[in-house]
């Protein structure tokens, strides 16, 4: 039998904290809440009553249930006060030295049987547990912010913490409605481990001016399904608490140079510019503490006249390929009013794109998003065709051919040779560097990358792709194409990966890399990623779906370019992909899909 914990203590009452008395409280536990001033005390106060006063008003709690969860929380200055609890956690910053001292005043006012727990995002639950006599009754109980939301939490057990502590405190988490990850003491755990990774590799894009703070968080959010955008995620976090996470992921995780802190953040924490919290981060806020961003010297135009300024006239549009990804780009270019001449191999090629262009625009009629009248329209402006002579007087071409760079760069040539002067070309390319393509033409001033994501129709991002020899002209015809099509366009230089696979891929890598060290299992690195930071999909979902092979190729050219060691593909994922497990259209990758 589980033990029944009856009353709890926290110690820290910073919105962390002060979240985990309101999980606690919520649940019918008596709560002791800790801090070191009274001062300190009545803020505590002050953001739980505002959290369950803003819960009563959005109907998501009861008056009576408030005033109740309130009346279990005993306000208290000093840890004397946890002298009878069954349960103290420690929610203070993430400083060892702090946090050993309460540890050691902990083991001495505490009762013998009461489980001590940190809630430490990073710190070694181990050395913390050393500064008492009872190490076998430390745990990590790690919350995610905002802790009353967020449904994840990691229990972190030592080589030494007791089975029955373990249990315990799973047993309370059920209790608390909380998905439990139970795992061994290491830096960063699961979560931090593969988030923080994520976030300096996208600190360290915006440091480089490889594309703008709104592109690099547009493009996460739009092409990922993310919740936030890295660096307003940063700015939320806190730019000196990710320093220190970072920092001690770096030294205690065997100094992967992927946690080594972006120059940037250290500048930006010394200059006080920590996010949300203090007004200023890498995006600027209304007011300390507030979460509306107001425009600044950075901030973008963002009008039509000034998106469009110095751009081409485009009305005929020409796509070349016959996969689902030309067949998408075909349809989305209709839609927008534009005329547009499709080009494959062969007239039984163009039959099956122009049924696949119908069957798409018929669901959309039947799900009410398109009329009939409209898809007639859009059907209108498509011509078939089998010949790249076609294209003699388009203003646009759109390639979306197979990714092999041999292959484009013959298309290239060819479509160098056909088109009119002053035509933009522009390959879909995921992957291989636009410049190579762009030098097997006269014209490289007119090519550019236009990376849609797939489903094209569906999917609002393209990243706009420049490289050293792309003119102004051209990309500012990108951007106000990208426009006229109801999409976001994220504009980036022509390096591996672009925006999103580059930070996407090695973070899959790195849950790769987990797994394979039987760190965790591939659920519960997948429930960490999904319920603690609310990606819509885990690492090893999302990698069966994209295809093992796909990744591995991505990882390999992403190795290859930046050299980075952090980046070389994780030896299992290559594996995988030798044992012919691909993922979803194999019926195997990282779980076998042939049962489901």
């Amino acid at each position: 039998m589980a033990r029944e914990f009856t009353s709890v203590g926290v110690v820290g009452l910073g919105t962390m904290g002060a979240g985990i008395v309101e999980v606690f409280a919520r649940n019918g536990i008596d709560v002791v809440a800790v801090e070191i001033s009274a001062g300190a005390v009545e803020r505590g106060r002050a953001t739980l009553t505002g959290s369950t006063d803003r819960a009563v008003a959005k109907g998501k709690l009861a008056e009576a249930d408030r005033d109740a969860l309130l009346a279990r929380v005993d306000w208290q200055v000093g840890l004397d006060a946890l002298h009878s609890v069954d349960l103290v956690i420690e929610a203070v910053p993430e400083h060892l030295d702090l946090k050993q001292r309460i540890f050691a005043e902990l083991d001495r006012v505490c009762k013998p049987e009461a489980i001590l727990a940190t809630n430490t995002s990073s710190l070694s639950v181990t050395e913390i547990s050393v500064a008492t006599t009872r190490p076998n009754q430390v745990i990590g109980i790690h919350f995610f912010n905002p802790a009353p939301v967020m449904k994840l939490v990691e229990v972190v057990r030592t080589v030494v913490t007791s089975a029955d502590v373990v249990a315990d405190v799973e047993a309370l988490c059920e209790r608390l409605g909380k998905v439990d990850v139970t795992i061994n003491d290491r830096a960063g755990f699961i979560a931090n481990a593969l988030l923080f990774g994520y976030l300096n590799h996208a600190v360290s894009m915006f440091e480089s001016r490889y594309a703008t703070r709104e592109d690099i968080d547009a493009a996460m959010k739009l092409g990922c399904g993310l919740p936030m955008g890295p660096l307003a995620l940063m700015d939320l976090i806190g730019l000196d608490t990710a320093y220190e996470i970072l920092d001690t992921m770096y030294r205690r995780g065997g100094r992967d140079r992927r946690h080594a802190p972006v120059p940037l953040i250290k500048q930006m924490v010394t200059a006080g510019l920590l996010g949300r919290k203090s007004g200023r981060g890498f995006y600027t806020y209304e007011r300390p503490g507030s979460p509306v961003v107001v425009p600044d010297e950075h901030t973008p135009l963002s009008t039509g006249a000034a998106l469009a300024d110095g751009a081409r006239a485009i009305t005929k549009v020409g796509v070349v390929g016959s996969g689902t990804m030309a067949t998408g780009i075909i349809e989305v270019f209709a839609k927008a009013g534009y005329e547009v001449i499709s080009v494959t191999r062969g007239a039984e090629k163009s039959a099956k794109v122009c049924e696949a262009v119908k069957t798409s625009l018929n669901k959309g009629v039947v799900r009410g998003k398109l009329s009939e009248t409209d898809r007639d329209a859009a059907l209108g402006r498509v011509t078939w065709s089998a010949t790249l002579d076609h294209l003699a007087d388009v203003d646009l071409v759109v390639e979306a051919v197979v990714e092999e760079l041999s292959v484009k760069k013959a298309l290239f040539a060819s479509l160098d040779e056909i088109c009119k002067p002053g035509v933009v070309l522009a390959t879909t390319t995921s992957s291989l560097p636009v410049i190579d393509v762009a030098m097997a033409t006269q014209r490289p001033a007119d090519v550019i990358g236009l990376h849609f994501f797939n489903p094209a129709p569906i999917m609002p991002l393209v990243e706009v792709v420049q490289t050293i020899r792309t003119s102004a002209e051209t990309a500012a015809t990108a951007r106000a194409v990208c426009a006229a099509l109801g999409k976001t366009g994220v504009v980036c230089g022509d390096r591996s990966g672009f925006i999103v696979n580059a930070l996407l891929f090695p973070y899959l890598n790195d849950a790769v890399k987990m797994l394979e060290a039987s760190y965790s299992t591939a659920d519960d690195i997948d429930y960490a990623m999904k319920l603690g930071c609310g990606y819509p999909m885990g690492p090893f979902e999302l990698l069966d779906v994209v295809g093992l092979d796909v990744s591995l190729a991505i990882q390999q050219e992403l190795y290859l370019e930046l050299r980075e060691p952090g980046f070389a593909p994780a030896p299992l994922l290559e594996h995988l992909v030798t044992a012919g497990y691909l993922g979803r259209k194999s019926g195997r990758g990282f779980r076998d899909h042939t049962k489901r």
